[in-house]
């Protein structure tokens, strides 16, 4: 993760104003009254993957920077399980050094574990199926941008290596590409696009125009006609299609149906396909995930239904709007025929589950921690 280009976070001027300012105080009292060296051990409250390079990078990079030590063992490398209360790593350096660093380092760590965790559920879960990371409008910022982009590609990486998954193919920035092995972002058309052009169709031949020597994915639910503007883009760009260079992509809102959908024939859909997918389901949430209004198991299977039936056997389905790790189970119990799925949604669900926590467990040769914390001293 280290950057020769750039310091990897809040640059050491900026620092004091992002820290919290009791650090700050605590490391006036030190540097007065006498320095210690000191063991930090840092951990979460709930089970994650472990994600830890870009607060490790900042970290040295701050001490570095002040011309002092810092010894970081690691007992959880990147890319591991780690339970809830384990600590991720122990940090030892003098407390002068460290004491105010904690706000952003562990800013830095418990999002980006967390994110993780999710990208590695959902990538497990849809092996055979590509992902594009499309978080960036989600965040708060390009530091978070990065932060949850980096999470993705550690979970990414785990599920490739023990699922044989495709997983993350790249995400939608420039900035956070390189962490998919790409050089540039990823992405053809925004809905403003298709606004623009008047119609589905024309959207799709004045990109063809611009770009003419790339693939084409085209988004269909503008106009509430998903199957009928993408049977029209796939005859109008058949060579395209034939060759399988053509993709579709379902991003239609929860407030309706695909076209050619209800209830009704959303259950018809899976029954024909994937019958058993019905019976299995656990929650009203993974219900309506399979039959209900947006971007459904059924509303996929219909659109492959449709485009099989004329012809189209190799356009490719792309997927978005809300996949994290529920929709992603689901749409595997379903066999949904998805190519490629567009997400932000491996960003974490519940921010408080976030909160990365750092305890001082030793001061010099002395084991000392805060009454109940006690299982973090090794």
């Amino acid at each position: 993760m280290k950057s020769s280009s750039r310091f990897p976070g809040p640059r050491p001027e900026q620092h004091p104003s992002l820290t919290d300012s009791y650090f700050l105080r605590s490391k006036a009292v030190v540097e007065k009254h006498g320095d210690v060296d000191v063991t930090y051990a840092v951990f979460m409250r709930r089970p994650v993957l472990s994600a830890p390079a870009m607060a490790i990078d900042w970290l040295e990079a701050m001490m570095a920077h002040r011309n002092m030590k810092v010894d970081i063992n690691l007992c959880h490398p990147e890319g591991n399980w780690v339970g809830a209360g384990q600590p991720i790593c122990y940090i030892t350096g003098a407390l002068s050094g460290l004491v105010d660093l904690e706000t952003v380092f562990l800013q830095r760590i418990g999002a980006a574990c967390v994110a993780a965790y999710n990208a590695h559920a959902m990538c497990a879960s849809l092996s055979n199926v590509s992902f594009l990371a499309m978080d960036a409008r989600h965040c708060a910022g390009t530091d978070m941008a990065e932060l949850m982009a980096y999470g993705a590609s550690v979970g990414s990486k785990v599920a490739q290596k023990n699922e044989n998954a495709i997983g993350f193919i790249g995400s939608s920035t420039d900035h956070t590409a390189h962490l998919f092995g790409a050089t540039r972002g990823r992405g053809t058309m925004p809905h403003a696009l298709i606004g623009y052009a008047g119609s589905t169709l024309e959207a799709a031949r004045l990109y063809r125009k611009t770009f003419p020597d790339q693939p084409l994915t085209v988004l269909v639910d503008y106009f509430g006609c998903e199957i009928s503007d993408g049977l029209a883009v796939a005859e109008e760009f058949s060579d395209m299609a034939a060759a399988g260079e053509l993709s579709l992509r379902l991003d239609t809102h929860g407030g309706r149906y695909c076209e050619g959908l209800d209830v009704q024939e959303s259950y018809a859909v899976l029954d024909r396909n994937k019958p058993e997918s019905i019976r299995a389901y656990r929650t009203d949430n993974d219900l309506k995930n399979l039959i209900g209004t947006g971007v459904s198991a059924a509303a996929t299977w219909h659109m492959r239904e449709q485009l099989d039936k004329h012809g189209f056997k190799d356009v490719k389905i792309v997927c978005s709007s809300g996949f994290g790790p529920e929709k992603c189970r689901v749409f595997a119990l379903a066999e949904a025929p998805v190519n490629l799925i567009g997400s932000g949604s491996f960003l974490p669900n519940k921010w408080a589950e976030t909160y990365a926590t750092a305890d001082i467990i030793a001061y010099g040769d002395i084991s000392r921690v805060k009454k109940g914390r006690e299982f973090l001293i090794p």
